[in-house]
């Protein structure tokens, strides 16, 4: 170009750079001020409350560097309405905001380790999540309705994240799955404590047995970090900038993921009819085997029905177990205890006893037609071989001995 041309292009390109540099410490002090944004993960517990971890946002203060935990898992037990709101499934939580360090002492005396992820948002981003977590926990705005797999610690850190990305979070978890269940990863973590195991089992309906999105399996905080690592900012960028470890773990690990067997299930269940068939000429001793079992399969049974018809606890609704684990076992029971005197039964004894073998059998075929499957292949493999061999040992008109 000829010279003439150029000169004039000077003063724009300096009026363009003084603009800038102008501009430049506004924008650079309002990225400094942006809060820090952490998300902390607690190992699972020993206590049965604490077997399915636990997690926090942290905020940290860019002017005085002081860490803020913004912690879901808060409940007072003291409420005059406390337990009546529990047994029906309306158990309120509190988001509470307290310092880091004494928010993590009690998982250093349980020996449950903590690391913190530490985000990538854009400084607009931040500040929007830090003064949206300070205003929820106030008193007035704190409290929240509890459900165990979606409306827990972890899913309120996750929603929260996912409201200051402006729903890019779950954008990118929704539509993606691992085949996991909310009955899957309950049992899984609460293997190491049989009762509770078998409890989640026998009490979720088929609610619990659908494969979950990545973000519904986010209920558990450790499947949440999972997902953390892998999801982008709203600048593509990784939206885990780093992660390191505060606090060692001292007690037992996670449990693995490993395939469920119902076969064991299944021998179990032969060996008892073959017991209960091998001593059918000995009403009074079948009888000594049957009442524990109507007992346990009757009050199960009775629960069953509370949580279905009577509380707000959707994942247990329309249990099929309902079948095996029936409430008229209890009505068994008084056969069963004139049996053990040496006396013949009421007349409904035997028509009852049926019943429940026949509820097994139906419970069997519903199963393999189903349109929505429960997984409940261990409860019948279990029970439906001892109930049948029951029927066939005391439903028969044969005096007592």
């Amino acid at each position: 170009m000829p010279a003439q041309s150029r000169r004039p292009a000077w003063p724009a390109v300096l009026a363009a750079c003084a603009l800038l540099l102008a501009l430049l410490p506004p924008f650079a002090a309002r990225a400094a001020d942006a809060p820090r944004i952490g998300v902390m993960t607690m190992q699972p517990g020993e206590v049965f409350f604490e077997r399915f971890g636990h997690d926090a946002i942290v905020v940290v203060d860019p002017d005085s560097g002081e860490a803020t935990s913004y912690n879901f898992g808060f409940f007072d037990p003291t409420e005059p309405d406390f337990l009546p709101r529990f047994l029906r499934g309306e158990m309120m939580y509190h988001l509470v905001a307290l310092p880091a360090g004494e928010d993590l002492a009690q998982y250093r005396a349980a020996g449950r380790g903590v690391s913190v992820q530490w985000l990538d948002l854009e400084p607009a981003q931040a500040r929007a999540l830090a003064d949206a977590l300070a205003e929820r926990a106030r008193p007035e705005n704190s409290r929240y309705r509890y459900d165990y797999f979606t409306a827990n610690c972890a899913t309120q850190v996750r929603d929260a994240l996912d409201d200051a990305m402006g729903g890019a979070l779950r954008a990118q978890l929704a539509g993606r799955s691992r085949g996991n269940t909310y009955r899957s990863e309950a049992v899984r973590l609460a293997r190491p404590a049989p009762w509770m195991w078998l409890g989640f089992d026998a009490g979720l309906g088929p609610y619990a047995d659908r494969p979950l999105s990545r973000w519904e399996e986010a209920f558990v905080p450790m499947r949440l970090a999972d997902s953390l690592r892998e999801a982008r900012n709203s600048a593509g960028r990784p939206l885990v900038l780093s992660e390191e470890p505060v606090l060692p773990h001292r007690i037992a690990p996670e449990p693995e993921e490993r395939p469920r067997r119902w076969w064991p299930a299944l021998v179990a269940g032969l060996a008892l009819a073959a017991a209960v068939f091998a001593a059918r000429r000995r009403p009074r001793l079948v009888a000594g085997l049957a009442l524990p079992l109507w007992l346990l399969c009757g009050l199960a049974g009775a629960l069953l029905v509370f949580i279905w018809g009577f509380t707000a606890h959707q994942a247990g609704w329309a249990n099929r177990n309902l079948f095996w684990l029936s409430p008229l076992c209890l009505l068994l029971i008084p056969g069963a205890v004139a049996l053990l005197r040496g006396r013949a039964p009421g007349r409904l004894f035997r028509p009852l006893l049926w019943s429940v073998a026949g509820l097994a059998a139906l419970g069997w075929v519903l199963h393999w037609l189903s349109l929505q499957p429960q997984y409940t292949l261990p409860w019948i493999a279990l029970l439906l071989p001892v109930h049948a061999a029951l029927a066939l040992a005391l439903g028969r008109a044969t005096p007592p001995r």
